[in-house]
């Protein structure tokens, strides 16, 4: 199963408003150089997010986006779902609970996707915002230790 750029991008551009939650709003432009995104298909990705209630825009010279809640209070799994849809590895097994053919009662292998979905679902529900900011400051304090330690800079892009 392979998630779309859609989730891929967002998740990156709320992890960067997380991890600079408090300090206001921030660029969509800052957050597209900062990941190397294209800013026009960011704002769209935003736009979705901001529909869902997840992020707030502010207007002016200071402007920009800010997360809706604190990032403990948002799941990767909210994300993921504005943005793809419902978790579906296979149309049988949504999480939208929809038949979709004749022989899914007396099918062989659904209760593997319904079971793979489900483990999905509880890594990414299981896992806000806030997780992902301290990952990336554990890493990024691992390099710091690291270059410390042998004199070398490592280049974490």
């Amino acid at each position: 199963m392979k998630l779309s750029t859609r989730s891929h991008y967002g998740l990156r551009a709320m992890a960067e408003l997380a991890c600079s939650y408090g300090r206001g709003p921030l660029s969509l432009a800052d957050i597209a150089e900062t990941e190397g995104l294209s800013l026009a298909y960011l704002e769209q990705l935003v736009a979705l997010l901001r529909r869902a209630g997840l992020v707030i825009a502010t207007r002016g010279i200071h402007g920009g986006y800010q997360l809706a809640r604190e990032p403990k209070l948002i799941s990767v799994g909210e994300i993921v779902r504005v943005l793809e849809g419902p978790l579906a590895p296979v149309e049988c097994a949504s999480e939208e609970g929809q038949s979709c053919c004749d022989r899914e009662s007396a099918c062989i292998t659904r209760d593997v996707w319904v079971k793979m979905r489900e483990s999905i679902a509880q890594v990414l529900d299981s896992t806000s915002l806030y997780d992902v900011c301290q990952s990336v400051q554990r890493d990024a304090s691992l390099i710091e230790e690291q270059e410390g330690a042998d004199g070398h800079k490592v280049d974490i892009s």
